[in-house]
């Protein structure tokens, strides 16, 4: 079984990011940003409460503190101070989940983040250290730091597949700035092979192994609605319960 998420909340003050209102009815798990790389007070509290209409489970997405480069900037960072910059990110989004009746469901770090966690043990461990405190599953990529850091220190292990991001041919994620759009159809073949072979083809159509716990899709990525209306249909037999 598999299911969906997405990046929600990703608007900041007057400022909005993705169509949140569509997108929603279609996935069933969101990571809603907690105010580093995007999203304030009010539009994590309006992202909860959408997601609850729907029925769609929330997990934290907090990034590295860096609003102006959207969380997608690494730095320099030590595993204290990161793991404070984490539990005041969960715990915000988490006071706004209990607002709304619901629980915390996963920590995904958000970008870059998410990515010096893949290869960088200091950071994959604070991301545990968090982990310990909330007592959620984590979100992250086979063949990484995430699967054998995360499991090794006691946590569930969701992996992902990324339907609308390109594949290095050494297994890792091609992170642009912006996302540009991609093809729908061609993105919901994609999942079904992570699914069925756990394989996708790189940008230069070497296979690789990736995980299919979870498929995401980016808000911000042009067509996302379109992107996710077809990868929904397609992943549809296998679609279940985060």
């Amino acid at each position: 079984m598999t299911t969906i998420n997405c990046d929600m909340g990703e608007g900041f003050g007057l400022y909005r990011l993705g169509d949140d209102e569509a997108l929603m009815p279609l996935i069933t798990v969101a990571n809603v940003a907690c105010g580093f790389h995007a999203s304030d007070f009010n539009h994590m509290r309006r992202t909860v409460q959408l997601a609850r209409q729907h029925g769609v489970k929330v997990g934290a997405h907090p990034s590295l503190p860096d609003l102006q480069g959207f969380g997608r900037r690494e730095m320099k960072i030590s595993r204290e101070e990161l793991v404070n910059c984490l539990i005041y990110q969960v715990g915000a989004l988490s006071g706004f989940l209990r607002a709304e009746g619901m629980e915390l469901n996963h920590i995904k770090p958000h970008g870059s983040l998410y990515g010096m966690a893949a290869r960088m043990e200091d950071i994959a461990h604070a991301i545990c250290d968090v982990a310990d405190i909330f007592h959620v599953p984590l979100f992250g990529m086979v063949g990484t730091l995430h699967e054998s850091i995360y499991r090794a220190r006691g946590h569930r292990f969701v992996a992902e597949y990324y339907a609308d991001l390109d594949y290095t041919d050494a297994g890792g994620l091609i992170i642009t700035r912006e996302h540009p759009p991609v093809d729908a159809a061609n993105a919901a073949a994609r999942c079904v092979r992570a699914i069925q072979q756990g394989l996708t083809a790189s940008v230069n159509g070497v296979d690789v192994r990736v995980g299919s716990d979870s498929v995401c899709i980016h808000s911000d990525t042009p067509n996302a609605v379109e992107v996710t209306q077809a990868v929904r249909a397609a992943v549809a037999p296998w679609l279940g319960a985060a």
